[in-house]
């Protein structure tokens, strides 16, 4: 298991189009993929889920990958919340 905190970098924060990039960035790996923040944790490879997290610009995440490619599954995740 590959657990690692990170920081949300994209202007508009996690609304529909960033939502469901993320959602296809993580949908590459055979991972499984969880998003938390606060008290909620949701699958990484669900439009709905990460939706129901609405998250902002500048807030942090904890993300934890489960399976054989997980550390490239949460390194291009963290990439992702970081370049865009």
């Amino acid at each position: 298991m590959t657990t690692r905190k990170m920081t949300i970098n994209i202007p508009s924060g996690l609304e529909a189009r960033p939502v469901a990039l993320l959602v296809q960035v993580a949908s590459r790996y055979e991972s499984s993929i969880y998003i938390e923040c606060d008290d909620k944790k949701v699958n990484a490879k669900s439009i709905m889920g990460m939706m129901s997290l609405g998250l902002a610009s500048g807030e942090d995440i904890v993300v934890t990958a489960t399976g054989n490619d997980e550390d490239e599954a949460v390194d291009n995740i963290e990439k992702y919340l970081s370049c865009n």
